[in-house]
């Protein structure tokens, strides 16, 4: 009866977990290029009262054995990496990735960060940058004077500029894949850094022979948190929190009884 209640006890902090990660997709639900978290678990070791295959009598052995499970915990939270919903907002430097691949930003700390938020803006230097400053990674810079710009499928970044009738190129985009990227490490602001798990970064142009995905001129990728889903997982999560804790009243009625019993 102990075994059950820390049993159950495990299984209910394992569904708060899993409540929190549901919370964050639902909060994150509008976020462009955010990226859906689902929470993994893991039975815990077992209590062998009788281990399969030990000797029953000196010619037979036990086919099953007796084993007590004690509970569960959250191995892993895994960031699905599914296509979102694409919002067509008509600005030349909003950006959306077709297929795989990160935008390479770099933060104020010198570190390389990887993003599917493509809203970005000039600061006063001419860079184009992140809604945070971060700059986007090859630099590309626009001229103060441009009229207009034009981003490519491929990453191409060219520009009009006053009294000219052809456009000048002044960069090109390169997007990063990575072997394992449900193993990147989530750091807010829609920001993603390398992790062993990851792998090395696998750098390329968009559409090019590294499986990279296409730029989209003039639209966003919406988040992927499917909210219908979420609100499933929100009701399985409650009724699974409400069994366990309903276990725990069970045990403890139970252990109640013998203590009755006793006096």
């Amino acid at each position: 009866m102990l075994r059950a209640l820390y049993t159950a006890a495990s299984g209910m902090l394992a569904q708060q977990l899993n409540l929190d990660t549901i919370a964050n997709n639902l909060a994150n639900a509008s976020t462009v290029g955010f990226r859906e978290t689902r929470l993994q678990f893991q039975d815990l070791i077992y209590q062998e009262l009788v281990v399969p295959g030990s000797a029953a009598t000196q010619q037979t052995t036990v086919s099953a054995g007796l084993q007590i499970g004690l509970g569960t915990r959250a191995a892993s939270s895994e960031v699905l990496q599914l296509q979102g919903e694409y919002e067509n907002t008509g600005n030349s430097l909003d950006l959306a990735i077709q297929g795989a691949g990160f935008f390479q930003v770099q933060q104020t700390n010198g570190q390389i960060a990887y993003t599917r938020a493509g809203s970005f803006q000039v600061n006063q230097s001419g860079n184009v940058v992140t809604a945070n400053g971060d700059i986007l990674e090859p630099a590309i810079n626009i001229p103060t004077a441009a009229t207009a710009v034009s981003i490519g499928t491929d990453g191409t970044v060219t520009v009009t500029l006053p009294g000219q009738t052809a456009s000048q190129q002044v960069g090109v985009i390169q997007l990063a894949t990575f072997p394992n990227p449900a193993g990147l490490l989530s750091n807010g602001s829609g920001l993603f850094t390398q992790t062993t798990a990851s792998g090395d970064p696998i750098v390329g142009t968009p559409g090019g022979t590294e499986g990279l995905g296409t730029l989209q001129q003039g639209m966003l990728e919406d988040s992927n948190v499917n909210v219908v889903d979420e609100f499933i997982q929100m009701i399985v999560t409650q009724r699974a929190y409400e069994s366990n804790s309903k276990v725990v009243s069970a045990a403890d009625q139970m252990l109640q009884d013998v203590n009755n019993m006793v006096h």
